[in-house]
């Protein structure tokens, strides 16, 4: 028997062999670097611990942190052409759909849902940027227009999450068509005489930045995010000239006035649940129900109000 073979051996191998970790346990932080644990990440809805860094975050995930008790119902959108224009540049279009959807789960850039925040009916819209980078292509106009439709048959609010690299350029000239109509979808809202709140994160860029995400009644956004038309660094290459620091970001456009809020993600449910009813004319929501009093173990029952009870003291002399 050869013990160094069928003992000692094996025990060094199994001290030394390393098992496999998955890749998805852990996420760097691109701004600060922090290792962050998957669960401790998504409690904190993507949002680093160490230096509060706004991560991407999908729209599923965001609504169920949303709504009340992430209970929401997909709002259905009708289904755009496919290929109108038989696009191919590496790939067909088609392809790239196929990639995209076997990659986020979803069936396009923007889900639309229906639920309550505090208590309160709202329609909600929230676009997918590891979706084709958020573009807005056919589909993505015509879940603004259900969203919008959705919300004034509903006669309630619709907030609108707004995430994207611009027009989709695989559907060409009928994506920027796509900005005229949700337009319209928004006017819609204002006759109906409902809110219409965006919400920008980063980024919103392009033709969703020059339509549907600059329109709302109340413009909010995540901190540090890119709002811009052109990115600042085509702007730098047009007018040779170095932009002012942070241009271009939410809290550079809150100091010139384009737009009202920049707020943490930790905090945004609070604070729409808060404009929202104050914009529908409700009193502040409340923040829990008390339980009903419940009589104490023993206690005897009594139809006799408190205050007639007799008294049962010593006699008065």
């Amino acid at each position: 028997m050869n013990w160094i073979s069928n003992y000692v051996r094996p025990k060094i191998n199994s001290l030394f062999s390393r098992r496999e970790v998955p890749e998805n346990l852990w996420t760097k932080c691109p701004e600060c670097g922090t290792m962050l644990f998957h669960r401790e990440l998504a409690d904190n809805l993507n949002v680093c611990s160490s230096c509060d860094h706004h991560m991407a975050i999908t729209p599923r995930a965001r609504f169920t942190a949303l709504f009340d008790g992430g209970i929401f119902t997909e709002a259905k959108v009708p289904e755009p052409i496919a290929d109108p224009l038989h696009f191919r540049d590496q790939k067909r279009y088609p392809e790239r759909m196929r990639a995209a959807q076997r990659q986020t789960g979803e069936k396009e850039a923007m889900l639309v849902a229906e639920g309550e925040i505090g208590r309160t009916r709202i329609v909600a819209a929230g676009q997918d940027f590891s979706f084709m980078a958020g573009s807005m292509g056919l589909y993505v106009g015509n879940a603004i227009i259900a969203a919008a439709e959705t919300a004034v048959k509903r006669k309630c609010p619709l907030v609108l999450f707004s995430a994207a690299g611009g027009a989709r350029m695989q559907e060409g000239i009928l994506s920027l068509m796509q900005m005229p109509r949700s337009t319209v979808a928004v006017q819609m809202l204002k006759e109906a005489g409902l809110p219409y709140i965006v919400v920008l994160t980063h980024p919103t860029t392009g033709g969703v930045t020059a339509s549907y995400a600059m329109l709302g009644d109340v413009q909010i956004a995540e901190p540090n995010a890119l709002i811009c038309f052109a990115g600042p660094r085509v702007i730098e290459q047009t007018i040779r000239e170095k932009l002012p620091e942070g241009f271009q970001r939410a809290e550079y456009l809150l100091d010139h006035g384009m737009i009202d809020r920049v707020t943490h993600r930790g905090h945004l449910r609070e604070e729409l649940i808060s404009i929202v009813r104050l914009l529908t004319g409700q009193p502040p929501a409340v923040k829990g129900d008390l339980p009903p009093p419940q009589p104490a173990d023993g206690a005897a029952k009594t139809d006799v109000p408190p205050a007639a009870a007799p008294e049962t003291g010593a006699a008065k002399t």
